[in-house]
């Protein structure tokens, strides 16, 4: 028993250094995949999150929830319409995606959170209190033959509003934020998560952004975890996609994540949601356990 204390209150002792250095420090958070399918790894999730903001950290979450608007489709039996990997998104598809995405699932987080001991603050323009936060346009995808391919109510962040999103951060708040977001006019658009979760780590110079995967990381072989890559610079990512390393499904991912690092976010984590507790074990060991892509 005295044993078992001692080893605890050494990973105590372990993750103190980096408790310190990432005090006050924003961490972008973007949930979405199998994660938010699996109740027991968002619960564990969760937690994470509230014991990062209990230790002075500032973490953010980003969410998307493909699955559960898919699910309301088929219920409203509207047939989901995906072009070049992108959901069409009609009007009727919009209500389901405001009603499920920025409604249900954006409060039901901030709710958990609440649950847990933390404080968080749902972020959307559901309801009569309209306090979102993302701001953006309309997209179109190039196609094959040089015309635009109209994607319906889709955009891209162009605008986020760091004041309110920093201001509840410093009041000891998690802010929760929809993959969602508002044109000037005041059309509401479907967005990627992945983008708009980069698009908020761009706005507040986050330390952090960390990819919640349904993989451990980059791998040099895709098909065997244990060729797990821990920690990569830019420019040895950029080697790995030009000698093919980095398998296709990855590439957009960590591409992503090296335009964002021009961006000034200092550090990208790619880890497995999947794994109970996997936040603070990649940000408070010294191992960690998903990769990391730093600039230099």
């Amino acid at each position: 028993m005295v044993q078992e204390a001692i080893e605890k209150a050494d990973l105590l002792i372990e993750a103190m250094g980096w408790i310190r250095q990432f005090r006050d420090k924003i961490t972008v958070i973007k949930l979405g995949g199998s994660v938010m399918e699996d109740p027991e790894a968002l619960r564990h999730l969760l937690v994470d999150i509230v014991f990062m903001e209990t230790v002075g950290m500032r973490p953010i979450v980003v969410h998307g929830g493909g699955a559960a608007i898919s699910r309301a489709m088929t219920e409203a039996q509207i047939e989901p319409r995906f072009i070049q990997g992108r959901r069409y998104t009609d009007d009727a598809t919009l209500q389901i995606v405001e009603r499920v995405l920025a409604g249900q699932i954006n409060e039901s987080i901030a709710a958990r959170i609440e649950e847990f001991g933390g404080r968080a603050m749902p972020l959307n323009f559901t309801g009569e209190k309209n306090n979102n936060v993302l701001y953006g346009e309309r997209i179109t995808l190039p196609g094959d033959d040089g015309k635009p391919i109209d994607l319906g109510h889709v955009g891209r962040v162009t605008r986020v509003d760091r004041d309110t999103i920093e201001n509840l951060c410093y009041a000891g708040q998690v802010p929760i934020i929809p993959s969602m977001c508002e044109t000037k006019s005041g059309e509401r658009l479907n967005v990627n998560a992945d983008t708009a979760a980069t698009a908020v780590a761009q706005a507040l110079g986050a330390e952090k952004l960390v990819f919640l995967s349904d993989v451990n990381g980059v791998r040099r072989d895709k098909n065997d975890p244990n060729t797990l890559i821990h920690s990569l610079t830019a420019n040895e990512a950029q080697r790995l996609i030009a000698e093919r390393a980095i398998e296709a499904g990855m590439i957009p991912k960590v591409e992503a994540c090296l335009e964002t690092l021009q961006q000034g976010v200092r550090k990208i984590h790619i880890i497995d949601g999947r794994i109970r507790h996997s936040l603070m074990l990649e940000i408070y060991t010294n191992e960690g356990i998903g990769t990391e892509i730093i600039a230099s």
